[in-house]
């Protein structure tokens, strides 16, 4: 039987597996979708989570620290990015594996988990829900409304999400280069 493990990485303690990461993400995002360098370094920075067979990296879940702000609250946020499995691997349970163990570090080191997605149904089973308010980013010019990312951001409350979180109300996050959200 193929040894199966899961593991739990820095992005210094990634090292030659960055190589395979990259092969994963390119794989997993094609055409208009294509996984792009500003894409890459939104994944970096964070915490791995890794489904290995054999030694080899079958599925991927990053959580990068982000700051969202609502409701005149600054919430440290783990933001989950790059969510992919090999085509081969898919429907093996292992995404939904790496999302456990995702949502319970987020659950243990922040005040709130966020993401962007259309995968609304995947991510519902771990206790993430879609954000109805607007959504914006903050620039060094001010907010800029980001109306095509409305209805596409999902939260995760934590223990330490403010009780009196409003899904309707807006949400910003900080600017980055490529995709906001």
């Amino acid at each position: 039987m193929t040894d199966t493990a899961i593991r739990q990485l820095t992005t210094p303690e990634l090292g030659a597996r960055a190589h395979e990461l990259r092969a994963l993400f390119d794989d997993a995002w094609q055409g208009d979708e294509a996984f792009d360098d500003d894409d890459w370094a939104h994944t970096i920075g964070g915490t791995h989570f890794l489904v290995e067979v054999g030694g080899t990296v079958r599925s991927h879940v990053s959580v990068v620290p982000r700051t969202l702000v609502t409701g005149g609250r600054a919430l440290f946020t783990g933001y989950v990015e790059a969510v992919a499995t090999w085509e081969r691997d898919r429907r093996l349970g292992y995404a939904s594996e790496l999302m456990r163990a995702a949502t319970v570090f987020i659950d243990e080191r922040y005040e709130l988990g966020a993401l962007g997605t259309d995968l609304f149904d995947f991510y519902a089973r771990f206790d993430w829900e879609r954000w109805r308010g607007p959504t914006s980013v903050r620039t060094g010019d001010g907010e800029v409304a980001t109306p095509q990312e409305d209805g596409y951001v999902m939260v995760h409350r934590t223990p330490a999400t403010p009780e009196d979180l409003d899904l309707d109300a807006p949400i910003s996050c900080d600017w980055r280069p490529g995709d906001a959200w």
